[in-house]
């Protein structure tokens, strides 16, 4: 089973996150499918807008930690590298936008695919979990970047640390995300990717270049200082516990 599925309206393409059975989690193979999938997008004159979704009821549960697993052997740092880091490069770097249509829970490692789009659209019962610390972790995959940016330096730092959930509701006050339905939550998807579709894609290249000069400037450096800290954090006592109350469906203990 593909861990991505495509599908397609006018002027627009859907990428949905496609392993129901892991909460949509991100293994290699789903990155590097999306990856391919969003060159492709780009070079394709007939699509102007790209949205990314989950399937069923969740958007992404992150990475998927039963991939990553195995101790020492893993280097977090080039892990990133290869994966994540190149991919939040590419999601910001594409002349063309990207909603991210959040249909459900989304943490760790989506959460930062999901600020990297242009947009975000929310279904109300959605939420969003920073997700790293719960594990023993430091933020990557530009969530120390992007989510000080949309909620604030105060706000970001007490979600790490407390890893509560930011409702739909309340990312939609705070700005993190532009819109939120729920019976029409779709009708919402579709009008924005129309819209965008329909609007001169020059410009909006052009545009999102600027956006990216003055408020990213430093994201490719951050993505690299994220994957140094990781690499530390992933050799950690509180990380090995994290990983285990995790998969033991029990509360970390990390006296």
């Amino acid at each position: 089973m593909t861990t991505l599925l495509t599908s397609t309206r006018a002027g627009s393409v859907i990428f949905t996150l496609n392993r129901p059975e892991r909460a949509n989690s991100f293994n290699f193979e789903m990155v590097n499918e999306l990856r391919v999938a969003l060159v492709e997008a780009e070079k394709n004159p007939q699509i102007r807008c790209v949205v990314l979704t989950g399937a069923g009821q969740v958007f992404s549960a992150g990475q998927d930690i039963s991939e990553m697993n195995q101790g020492e052997l893993v280097s977090y740092r080039r892990h990133l590298e290869i994966t994540y880091n190149p991919l939040i490069l590419q999601i910001r770097g594409m002349g063309k936008p990207v909603i991210a249509a959040v249909n459900g829970p989304c943490a760790g490692a989506a959460f930062g695919v999901a600020l990297a789009c242009d947009l975000r659209i929310a279904r109300s019962s959605a939420y969003f979990v920073v997700g790293f610390g719960a594990i023993g972790l430091a933020p990557d995959s530009g969530v120390s970047l992007f989510l000080p940016v949309h909620i604030g330096l105060g706000r970001a730092q007490e979600y790490f640390y407390s890893n509560k959930p930011i409702t739909a509701d309340q990312a939609l006050l705070w700005g993190m995300v532009n819109q939120v339905g729920e019976a029409d939550f779709q009708l919402l998807i579709n009008q924005a990717a129309d819209r965008l579709a329909s609007g001169p894609p020059a410009a909006f290249a052009l545009g999102k270049k600027a956006f990216n000069r003055a408020m990213l400037p430093n994201l490719k450096e951050m993505l690299d200082y994220e994957g140094i800290l990781q690499e530390e954090a992933g050799k950690s006592a509180e990380h090995r516990e994290g990983v285990s109350a995790f998969l033991g469906k029990r509360a970390p203990n990390f006296d």
